[in-house]
């Protein structure tokens, strides 16, 4: 009786070593699936095609001339991108400093000098705020830019808070905008089509 036991624990062990075999020579590793998992480095596929995105956002990482496309929580692609000229924080129309905070896409301008653009949502609430509490707009400017984000629609851009922030094309480069983000132009051409309007875009310094 032992010996037809010890048997089929044999047989158990070789069917195991079968399954592994098969996993590793199709290139899966033996604990997990073949794709890469969700947190993976976006700057090695950066040669692959963006993919359709089911829940688009972007964040701009301005210190290292970096765009980032997410799907929900998962990084899928990142493109170089040029920013402003000016250093900081946006505060004041002509500074030429690409803004931080977080924003969301309410203009597409597929006519762009440009070759395409996304405008965004500056100056948002928090800009407004700073801007009255520091006198640079007045009560009316203020209360136009919280009514126009509580509703998702593009902000005044004709403050001294400044505006027409946008992703666009026209090359990566250098810092050469007056406070807008530029990829090169395949890139931008790539990415305009996957985001629509209302799209989150956080900007980090």
């Amino acid at each position: 009786m032992g010996w037809i036991i010890v048997l089929e624990v044999l047989a158990l062990l070789a069917v195991s070593g079968l399954i592994v075999r098969e996993m590793v020579s199709a290139g899966a590793p033996a604990d997990g699936p073949a794709h890469a998992p969700p947190g993976r480095d976006p700057d090695e596929d950066r040669s692959l095609p963006l993919p359709k995105l089911a829940r688009p956002r972007l964040l701009v990482e301005k210190s290292l001339h970096r765009l980032t496309v997410y799907d929900g929580g998962a990084a899928v692609k990142s493109y170089r991108c040029a920013i402003g000229g000016g250093r900081g924080d946006k505060v004041r129309e002509g500074d030429r400093c690409t803004p931080e905070g977080t924003f969301y896409v309410c203009v597409r301008n597929p006519q762009s000098r440009y070759v395409l653009s996304l405008g965004l949502s500056y100056p948002n609430e928090e800009d407004a705020e700073r801007g009255l509490r520091e006198g640079s707009i007045s009560q009316a400017e203020h209360d136009g830019i919280r009514r126009a984000i509580q509703k998702r629609r593009q902000p005044p851009w004709d403050t001294a808070l400044g505006g027409e922030i946008m992703i666009h094309g026209c090359g990566a480069g250098r810092d050469w905008t007056l406070g807008c983000i530029a990829l090169d132009d395949e890139d931008i051409r790539e990415l305009y089509p996957a985001i629509p309007l209302g799209t989150e875009v956080e900007i980090r310094p």
